[in-house]
């Protein structure tokens, strides 16, 4: 490696470093606000927390990259252009091209990379992070009941109070519905109690007063069933809370969703798929064939009375069976439309699945080969504006990055609702930023005034002393 290499390389990894963290922290911060309410409240752990935000730092890599690539390329190449090092190599004849050639191959290491963490480690965290938060959302929260508000996270109970006293204990006008049986909910009714929880904490205590139980016995097979009221002065209840604790989910459970998928596994999900989609097809197709079968026959009469008309005398059908015939078809046509129907919902389901697959599988080369592209606009940028720091290159590398994440936001929107093929949706960012990366590049080696103030001042003053020029004459006439 030459010394210019190591000096652009040098150049380029500390801002890179730097941008890359922090677009990964303020990614990760949106990710905390989206499900914040989702793990507040339920009494986690801090390496429950830590796990949550790990594995969702882990499927952030693939938006993070691209952006540390084009905000670190801007402001290397605006520094360079600031400090008049830029000018400097190329007056002593290297293009700008050779001067890019480390971090080209950086780019393409790092677009590797990116693909490799969406191939391969990005569907592990994405299971991971499904199961994580799936028995974080099923968690259920701490034991408050609110008055005239039934509670029902307690599995087969739903309970309601009337009214709290302020000592958070003693609740008035209570009802509870217990699912005991298949005939009907059991009920308890008090007009006061009082509730703690267990010295153990699995456990919460109802200590009811002056109230009434009513319970059925028996079942849908008996011809009578007997149902009890029981008064009662003092009564206690159990309530298990161990149900409230967070679960574990298997992996299992999520390992079929497509975006836990890498390239070949989503290869063979899509085949599958499709198979099962084409064998649904063909049994429709043979449904109706079967009660259609007489179109299937060369000579059939109602082929010839198509092509050659009967006499107005002779009927392709007597009066005598008229009635039925109309029944039959009736009843085929009402035969063939619920097959329709019945299949179009698996075929529609099957179709959105190899959609989704094939979005996914795209996703993962798409974003790679975005890095390169996001390199190619943010390096000639940076040598166009020649504004080094954090502002001007900032604003830049926003506005780029805001173009590039709606054109891949809009893309999966379409595929999603049919109007672009996968291959051009998912790619539709890439195949409009790269003209501009293509421009931006020639545009940078012949050392383009585009974004000079001076070249547009210079600019508007001949328009604007062309116009005066042709409304000289208009003046002396």
């Amino acid at each position: 490696m030459k010394k210019l290499d190591k000096l652009i390389f040098k150049a380029f990894i500390g801002p890179f470093v730097i941008t890359f963290f922090i677009a990964l922290f303020v990614l990760m911060m949106q990710i905390l606000w989206k499900y914040i309410d989702d793990l507040v409240g339920k009494g986690l752990d801090f390496l429950t927390i830590g796990q949550f935000l790990w594995y969702a730092s882990a499927s952030l890599l693939t938006l993070a990259m691209p952006i540390a690539i084009l905000i670190s390329s801007i402001m290397t190449f605006g520094n360079l252009g600031e400090s008049f090092e830029l000018v400097a190599v190329k007056s002593s004849g290297i293009s700008l091209l050779r001067f890019m050639r480390p971090l080209i191959f950086f780019a393409l290491l790092l677009s590797y990379v990116t693909f490799l963490f969406a191939n391969y480690v990005i569907p592990y965290a994405t299971l991971k992070f499904k199961t994580l938060y799936s028995d974080i959302y099923y968690k259920k929260p701490a034991f408050d009941l609110k008055e005239g508000v039934f509670f029902t996270h307690i599995p087969n109970y739903a309970i309601k109070v009337g009214k709290k006293d302020p000592d958070g204990k003693t609740i008035r006008n209570v009802l509870i519905y217990e699912q005991g049986n298949n005939l009907q909910d059991n009920c308890i009714i008090a007009e006061k109690g009082v509730m703690k929880i267990s010295d153990d904490k699995n456990y919460l205590e109802f200590n009811l007063e002056n109230g009434y139980r009513y319970q059925e016995r028996g079942s849908y097979n008996d011809t009578a069933t007997e149902f009890i009221r029981l008064g009662f002065k003092n009564f206690k209840k159990l309530f298990d809370l161990r149900v409230l604790q967070k679960q574990t989910t298997p992996d299992s459970v999520f390992k079929g969703n497509s975006q836990m998928l890498s390239a070949r596994q989503l290869g063979k999900y899509i085949d599958s798929i499709t198979k099962v989609k084409d064998s649904i097809a063909l049994q429709v197709n043979n449904g109706i064939a079967f009660h259609l079968h007489y179109t299937n026959e060369a000579d059939s009469t109602w082929q010839r009375a198509r092509k050659e008309p009967l006499p107005a005398t002779t009927a392709l059908v007597p009066d005598s069976v008229k009635g039925a015939v109309k029944q039959r078809a009736i009843a085929v046509a009402n035969e063939i439309r619920s097959s329709l129907q019945y299949s179009s919902g698996d075929l529609q389901a099957k179709e959105k699945d190899i959609r989704i697959g094939r979005i996914e599988w795209h996703r993962k080369f798409s974003l790679s080969m975005a890095c390169l592209i996001l390199f190619f606009i943010g390096a000639p940028l940076g040598s166009i504006i020649r504004k080094g720091g954090i502002g001007m290159p900032l604003v830049v590398a926003i506005i780029f990055f805001l173009i590039f994440h709606l054109l891949n936001m809009f893309g999966e929107k379409f595929v999603k609702e049919e109007i672009m093929p996968p291959y051009v949706g998912m790619w539709l960012a890439v195949l409009v930023l790269t003209p501009v990366g293509i421009f931006l590049t020639y545009k940078a080696m012949h050392d383009s005034q585009l974004f000079s103030k001076e070249f547009y001042y210079r600019m508007f003053s001949g328009v604007r002393k062309l116009i005066v020029r042709f409304r000289k004459p208009d003046n002396k006439q």
